[in-house]
């Protein structure tokens, strides 16, 4: 079997997926696109959990680049990023092309 070499736009998918795969950071997610942009102080507020907790799962959006941070006096303001976004919808709709094209081959293989 031969090995096959990841192209990046894949590698990067896949780390923007795993940082969409965990319940909490969907949630800020939520919480980000439903009120805008938010400091790690109010944030961790809405999610009952210590600012550690909290920008530890900012830190893995931002190292996807979900989101991003900027600096407003002594907070850090964090703030979706939707073209990293609009990546996951453009993968997710080469992936369902995919599976249209194989249920379209199925579908021809079982009527003849």
């Amino acid at each position: 079997m031969s090995k096959r070499r990841v192209d990046r736009s894949v590698a990067g998918a896949a780390l923007l997926f795993a940082a969409l795969g965990d319940p909490t950071r969907m949630a800020l997610l939520h919480r980000l696109s439903r009120d805008g942009p938010a400091s790690i102080s109010v944030l961790a507020d809405d999610f009952h959990t210590t600012r550690q907790g909290v920008t530890k799962h900012l830190q893995v959006l931002a190292g996807a680049g979900i989101i991003a941070g900027e600096r407003r006096g002594r907070e850090h303001v964090w703030a979706i990023n939707a073209a990293r976004l609009s990546d996951a919808q453009r993968h997710l709709q080469v992936i369902a092309r995919g599976w249209d094209d194989a249920l379209a081959r199925l579908k021809v293989h079982l009527g003849e």
